[in-house]
């Protein structure tokens, strides 16, 4: 029950319907994929996700920072912030804005991307400092404002939620320690897709284990207590994501399972979907195809109340890699003839957060293994170099598995000298990229061109790779 002496409750947030107007008919996701678009275009870089549109769509996110507000004005050219149905930024943050009422200001996105916000005097500052932490304590907000102003993003994902939460005591849980695990969830995701896993993933157990002590503490609503189980469970799965693509596959397996068990206590169909999604994956590159096949066919018979044709189109294709694992052609086909159907349908509202990956590229590259694991380089090929030409820059990590699995399907259709090219391009991303499943795909390929070393194309990857 909350205290009789608490402030009174700000008012609802108005939705921007302006905003919402802007986006058209293009969903969360995709309107988020050309918010990032934008920002590279003018040199920005911005974290967007379905979320983040979500949060301004719903007025929570009264006034962009600055960093938003530059993207928004090259994608809207002559339009003020107003004319996108925002509030002026002195009537949102800022000293004269806490001090309204008691309340604290409306969300703004994280100042990791916000320039202009230098000092702890800084408009906002205090109150942004925490990454979507309105509301938190001052001791909590100096250790994260500290990460955002020392150390950037990397120290984000993990300061977010494990800096403060083995410092602090935990007896009640609130809006902000929801917020805090759905922060470092976007942030592991964020730095997966732009790195790889191999350097995140021994620190981004900390925030997890952080994120599962705050299950025990008491939470006043049930819709916190239901985000902070969603939220937990879904850091569960990013962390098995990043083991998993670091070659620990049992870590990744634990994570998963853990992941699964809190979608069942909470009764999440969504997470429930996410958690057989991915175990469906693992157990598919851990050489267990008929796990595979089930755990993928157990996503789907949950994820069909969820309303998202794109989340099935994953769903048959985990389905797909199984079969294909299994040498059974013709149910692989079939799985990867839904999933295109299902893909088909569009994006929409109902599309989970976490599928922003999840593109044509994707789906493109995903077809390629399954036909390199039935034996159809050739075929398998074909779809791998659509992958790598419809990839968005955003998901390096995704660009450098399109091109290794491309290099080991050209070596094995005959097309050293192609293989070989792709291959230089996988080590270029390395330098960008951390991944134990990429490396050990390249090592593969390696291992296919070594009878062409003839070849001087061959000869100079090879060198290039061996040193």
């Amino acid at each position: 029950m909350a205290s009789p002496h608490a402030s009174p409750s700000p008012r609802a947030p108005r939705p921007n319907t302006v905003f919402r107007e802007l986006r058209g008919p293009r969903s969360p996701a995709e309107f988020a994929a050309a918010v990032r678009r934008a920002a590279r275009e003018i040199g920005e870089q911005v974290s967007c996700d379905a979320r983040y549109i979500g949060r301004v769509e719903s007025g929570e996110i009264r006034c962009p920072n600055y960093a938003y507000e530059r993207v928004f004005r090259h994608m809207f050219p002559g339009r003020e912030p107003a004319d996108m149905g925002f509030l002026p930024r002195e009537t949102v943050r800022g000293r004269g804005a806490r001090n309204k009422g008691g309340a604290p200001p409306a969300h703004t996105e994280s100042p990791a991307d916000d320039g202009d916000a230098t000092g702890p005097g800084a408009p906002g500052l205090r109150d942004a400092g925490a990454p979507g932490l309105g509301g938190t304590s001052d001791e909590e907000s100096d250790v994260l404002r500290r990460a955002f102003m020392t150390h950037g993003t990397a120290a984000v994902a993990v300061a977010s939620l494990g800096g403060v939460a083995g410092a602090l005591p935990r007896r009640h849980a609130g809006e902000a320690e929801a917020l805090a695990v759905e922060e470092a969830v976007r942030r592991i995701r964020l730095l997966d897709d732009r790195h790889g896993a191999d350097g995140l993933y021994r620190r981004a157990t900390r925030p997890l284990r952080a994120a599962y002590d705050l299950l025990d503490a008491e939470a006043r609503r049930q819709s916190v207590a239901d985000r902070l189980h969603t939220g937990a469970g879904e850091l569960a799965i990013s962390v098995g994501w990043l083991a998993h693509d670091s070659g620990r596959f049992a870590d990744a397996r634990s994570h998963y399972a853990e992941a699964l068990a809190t979608a069942r206590v909470a009764g999440d169909a969504a997470l429930e979907a996410h958690a057989f999604c991915n175990t469906a994956f693992l157990a598919r590159d851990a050489d267990r195809p008929r796990e595979a096949v089930r755990a993928a066919q157990a996503a789907q018979h949950v994820g069909r109340r969820l309303g998202s044709a794109r989340l099935m189109s994953l769903l048959a294709l985990r389905e797909a890699g199984g079969w294909a694992r299994l040498g059974d052609r013709a149910a692989c086909a079939g799985a990867l003839l839904r999933a295109r159907s299902l893909f088909g349908q569009g994006a929409c509202e109902a599309d989970p957060e976490w599928m922003t990956f999840f593109g044509e590229a994707e789906l493109e590259g995903l077809e390629a293994q399954c036909w390199s694991a039935l034996g159809d380089r050739s075929r398998a090929a074909e779809h791998g170099e659509r992958a790598v030409a419809l990839a968005d820059p955003h998901f390096a990590r995704n660009i450098a598995l399109y091109t290794a699995q491309l290099a080991d399907d050209l070596a094995h259709s005959g097309s050293p000298d192609a293989a070989a090219a792709a291959g230089e391009r996988v080590l270029d991303l390395l330098g960008q990229v951390r991944s134990a499943r990429i490396r050990g795909m390249l090592d593969g390929t390696s291992r296919t061109l070594r009878r062409f070393t003839q070849d001087p194309a061959v000869e100079s990857f090879l060198a290039r790779r061996a040193a």
